[in-house]
């Protein structure tokens, strides 16, 4: 049966398999739970119409982020450098682990997200 990862992430565990979990209540799932989910990899993705509100840092993995559609400027802090990534159209970047990013969004875009959640922090943007 299709699936569609906006309403349906998929954890990809290490043993090989593969969780489907609805999206609309995956953030309301209980600490220990998400805890259990992002020792996985997540697959997920995002419609985005506004820059991101926050930034965010993965410290268990890197992070696959690829722009199916639309524009958008990634930002990476890189040390004391603060590095732009521009996807226009269709494009992929792989954010290193423990690497703070964001988005800035140029026009309606959808972003498809592969990561470990584990341990994941946020800061306003």
């Amino acid at each position: 049966m299709p699936l569609h990862p906006q309403t349906t992430y998929v954890r990809l565990a290490d043993d090989g398999q593969a969780l489907e979990l609805p999206a609309d209540s995956f953030w309301q799932l209980p600490a220990s739970e998400l805890a259990q989910h992002g020792q996985g990899w997540l697959v997920s993705e995002y419609a985005f119409t506004e820059d991101w509100p926050s930034w965010e840092m993965h410290p268990q993995g890197d992070e696959f982020v690829y722009l199916l559609s639309g524009a958008v400027d990634l930002l990476l802090e890189q040390g004391t450098n603060l590095v732009t990534i521009v996807l226009v159209g269709s494009g992929a970047v792989v954010v290193p682990r423990g690497v703070w990013h964001t988005a800035k969004v140029h026009a309606p875009s959808r972003m498809l997200h592969v990561t470990r959640g584990a341990g994941t922090e946020t800061r306003p943007a």
